[in-house]
C-alpha cells in the first residue's frame, strides 16, 4: 500500500518505541530500487526510513 504526505498511519514495527501508535505520513521518498520510504510525525517524536510493509492506515477506531 501506498500513502500521501499527511495521511495518518499505525507504524508496526516492535523495534520502535512507536509501535501500535497513529502518526502522520510527513515525508515520501523514494530509494534507488523504486520502493518508497516514509518519515513519520508522531506527538511525541519521528521515526525515518519506515517501509510501506511497517504502516497501515489509521482509522478512525485506532488508539494513540
Amino acid at each position: 500500500m501506498s500513502f500521501e504526505e499527511g495521511d495518518e498511519v499505525v507504524l508496526h514495527d516492535e523495534h520502535s518505541d512507536f509501535d501500535g501508535k497513529v502518526g502522520t505520513v510527513e515525508t515520501v521518498s523514494e530509494t534507488m530500487f523504486g520502493d518508497e520510504n516514509y518519515v513519520i510525525s508522531f506527538e511525541d517524536g519521528q521515526e525515518a526510513g519506515i517501509a510501506a510493509a511497517a504502516l497501515t492506515a489509521a482509522d478512525e477506531t485506532d488508539e494513540e
